[in-house]
């Protein structure tokens, strides 16, 4: 039988969890604290400004409108406003004070962990690894 999940486990839940991000480089691995915002709750909170609502429900729901479609700056927008949001360590604010731009892929993969966890990066993680082992073989020839 199931029990009731701890305050203390959820209190470690709330402080992000370690994801690996794509890198900037090949032999530049990007490790950072993120956690898994809402969506919804960033619209509740008033973070996602309403000009940019249209997006954030296409990014929630998958759907496009066919009458209104989305630009793709309100739709980056939302991503950057989920970013906030999702980075513990460094803050997103951080990153952008040293002068870093994240790449589309990083800011993809951030978004996907928000919405689907740690499971939505197992494709990079693929990747990753068979570059890795890649590597490994290079280096024993």
């Amino acid at each position: 039988m199931s029990e009731v999940t701890s305050l203390a486990s959820l209190s470690l839940y709330a402080q992000g969890q370690l994801v690996e991000l794509p890198g900037f480089g090949e032999d530049q691995p990007f490790f950072a604290r993120l956690r898994r915002p809402s969506i919804m709750g960033l619209t509740k909170s008033g973070k996602i400004p309403n000009a940019l609502l249209s997006a954030a429900t296409e990014l929630f729901t998958g759907k496009q409108k066919k009458d209104d479609p989305v630009d793709l700056s309100e739709i980056v927008g939302v991503v950057e406003v989920i970013c906030e949001a999702a980075f513990v360590e460094p803050t997103y604010q951080q990153l952008k004070d040293i002068g870093l731009e994240l790449t589309d892929e990083q800011l993809m993969a951030v978004f996907n962990y928000s919405q689907r966890g740690i499971k939505a990066l197992e494709p990079f993680r693929s990747k990753s690894e068979q570059h890795e082992n890649t590597a490994e073989l290079g280096a024993e020839v």
